[in-house]
């Protein structure tokens, strides 16, 4: 387990403030315990640092995971969120999309919200911006990038694509194999 480097800390917190916009200062400064990224088998970990100075003690090949798997970088040098990340950044996002019961097991199931199961959006928010998705009960179901701006969602026909699917609740049992 190791700090990242100058590239990957960029990399990492462009795609976060894609989601959470000023709120990634909280990520970190965190009033409870300082947290910290660490890097482990190409996925990055947030911790806070008394869980880091636990984490030191145990051998690198031992050690499965420690704290919340944040997502992993690709063999091209890419970072990719993964749906652990949900329960940091719903609470932090700027944009939000609610989406109707007929919509939800859609896109659990992996596909891309559609103007019919639009619930409601946050307003103002920009094209390819992103959005943590919800039910209409307030329950994260998971992430994406929205496909038009708010403003343009309203013209659109029932079945043009609003949010991009990036990452779902759904994937728990879709990609268990290879998710941690």
């Amino acid at each position: 387990m190791r700090p990242l480097t100058e590239e990957e800390t960029k990399s990492l917190f462009s795609k976060l403030a894609n989601y959470v916009g000023n709120n990634l200062v909280k990520l970190i400064d965190r009033e409870d315990d300082p947290h910290v990224f660490r890097l482990h088998k190409d996925r990055v970990y947030y911790m806070p640092t008394s869980l880091l100075g636990f984490s030191t003690s145990v051998a690198r090949p031992n050690l499965v995971s420690a704290g919340t798997c944040f997502g992993k970088f690709s063999k091209t040098g890419k970072f990719r969120l993964h749906i652990t990340a949900l329960d940091c950044i719903e609470s932090l996002s700027k944009y939000k999309v609610w989406i109707k019961p007929n919509g939800e097991m859609p896109f659990l199931y992996g596909n891309h919200v559609v103007k019919a199961h639009l619930g409601r959006i946050s307003e103002d928010t920009p094209e390819h911006q992103g959005v943590v998705i919800y039910n209409m009960a307030d329950v994260p179901l998971g992430f994406g990038v929205t496909a038009r701006s708010t403003i343009d969602t309203r013209k659109l026909e029932p079945t043009a694509i609003v949010v991009f699917n990036q990452a779902d609740v759904g994937e728990y049992l879709r990609e268990e194999e290879t998710l941690f």
